[in-house]
């Protein structure tokens, strides 16, 4: 009983975390796009780095999502 909890709530907060992560690997690279504008390539360079690294994370979450049985494009979570 404890694990079909556990995986119920993973079917919805994977859909979530792949969400959450795109909003911020955009941020990402909106910030280093600025910061090699004002000439601050390494730093940049690392912005860059955490964006791929976001997007890496995402496809190791998918593979969850699909492991739970769910699906990433079902999530329809609001912040209130």
């Amino acid at each position: 009983m404890e694990s079909k909890t556990t995986i119920e709530k993973l079917q919805f907060l994977l859909p979530h975390w792949i969400e959450h992560n795109k909003n911020h690997e955009a941020e990402f690279r909106k910030w280093s796009a600025s910061a090699r504008s004002d000439g601050a390539e390494r730093l940049a360079g690392l912005l860059d780095q955490a964006a791929a690294s976001m997007a890496a994370t995402d496809e190791v979450l998918k593979k969850a999502v699909a492991e739970v049985g769910g699906s990433a494009h079902d999530h329809h979570h609001h912040h209130h």
